[in-house]
């Protein structure tokens, strides 16, 4: 085996990814997270209500609850064995269009879903395939984008993040009607994106004699051994937690707090200012943090703007303060979004193990989707409704700040 195989495969990229194979990459993503939040943000709701009306919440919860467990387990097992493919078509690409095609089956799933169990099927499947092509397209950044490109691309990943959601509102809300059209529309473009990419680009192919071994006990990564990574990981935890008490009850809070006459069209309205601020934040500071090095110090930005977004909304339960809040916890997050995957995959243990870390990582973003609709329920009941749950959210995100802060070979 050569020398150049070894270093195409395991060492870090040094040659510039072009502003084409970016572009196809923001697509795939987009399809994902539209895949994901279109449901989560008002088809799933809708489903639970029409479900148990009466019982909506819990409904919502269980279901999201139990698909979060799904991600959770599915990022990193498929991470594994993405970092252990040698197929001729690569080590990313055959897992992004296996779990394009896994997800697109459970929303056709929960399109004729005729139960809660069903229900929860289908969106655990959901999560199981949208959650492997995760794994995998996040893997690509630190196999093929030099160090000093990771935040601009790390922003782009964060735009297709929000437009996934603020688009997934608009096809569910305006272009389609319907559940069931709804979750067929998403399937399509789930497959479509991954399509695309897979199709277009190329892909790193892993020599037979440099595959690992698959061990189940490869999945831990010791704190002791790797204390920056654990501290990164704690961070990105908090954030998407905070980010979770503040967002996927959304919808309830404008109907049942805000009284807003059309709490659909209010949260397109909010998903809107969300997302250009979120595009602003990202494309600008993503850029200067790759010009200057730095990401810490805009991890430490974006955890005050978040933080005062909720805060807004403990003081201030209004249709006004809420027109606020959402552009000032979008541009929060874009900043964070920016600078997270380039701060992540400079702290990763091994190359070989690039897909199954981010993975790791990746838990990050779905443990918070088991976790937030438990505790939602505790703090509704017994912590001041919705002024207790957006004060956890910045509690959780000013937690974040102080996490990274222990990250050490990263400025």
């Amino acid at each position: 085996m050569s020398s150049q195989a070894t270093t195409e495969a395991l060492g870090e990229p040094v040659v510039p990814v072009r502003r084409s194979w970016m572009t196809w990459l923001f697509l795939a993503n987009l399809g994902l997270w539209l895949g994901i939040y279109a449901p989560i943000q008002v088809l799933l709701p809708q489903q639970a209500e029409l479900f148990d009306q009466a019982n909506k919440e819990l409904v919502f919860g269980l279901v999201t609850g139990a698909g979060a467990i799904a991600a959770l387990l599915a990022n990193p097992v498929i991470g594994l064995l993405s970092d252990r493919t040698t197929s001729r078509f690569g080590r990313r690409h055959p897992w992004t269009l296996a779990g394009a095609l896994i997800g697109a089956s459970g929303l056709v799933v929960l399109a004729n879903a005729p139960s809660i169990t069903v229900m929860t099927i289908g969106w655990c499947l959901v999560q199981a395939g949208l959650n492997g092509m995760l794994a995998s397209l996040t893997s690509v950044v630190p196999d093929q984008v030099p160090v000093g490109q990771r935040a601009t691309v790390g922003g782009l990943v964060g735009i297709s993040q929000m437009l996934g959601t603020v688009l997934g509102a608009v096809v569910v809300t305006l272009l389609v009607t319907g559940l069931m059209n709804g979750y067929l529309a998403c399937a399509a473009i789930v497959v479509v994106g991954a399509l695309l990419f897979v199709v277009i680009t190329p892909d790193v192919r892993l020599p037979k004699v440099l595959r690992p071994s698959f061990v189940l006990r490869e999945m831990w990564i010791s704190p002791k051994a790797h204390p920056d990574f654990t501290w990164a990981w704690g961070c990105h935890f908090m954030i998407n937690l905070g980010n979770a008490f503040g967002t996927l009850y959304l919808l309830f809070f404008l109907a049942d707090v805000v009284h807003y006459p059309s709490p659909e069209d209010g949260l397109l309205i909010l998903m809107g200012l969300y997302g250009a601020a979120l595009v602003v934040g990202a494309v600008v500071f993503g850029s200067m943090s790759d010009r200057t090095g730095k990401r810490k110090p805009f991890v430490y930005l974006a955890v005050a703007v978040m933080a005062a977004a909720a805060l807004l909304l403990v003081v201030w339960q209004t249709w006004t303060a809420a027109l606020i809040a959402a552009p000032l916890l979008g541009v929060g997050f874009g900043v964070y979004m920016a600078v997270a995957l380039a701060l992540l995959t400079q702290v990763l243990p091994a190359a070989a193990d690039r897909a199954k870390d981010l993975g790791v990582v990746n838990i990050a973003n779905a443990l918070p989707q088991v976790v937030a609709p438990l505790l939602t329920t505790v703090v509704l009941a017994n912590l001041g409704g919705y002024r207790g749950l957006f004060a956890v959210s910045a509690l959780a995100t000013l937690l974040a700040g102080f996490l990274v802060s222990r990250v050490r070979s990263v400025s």
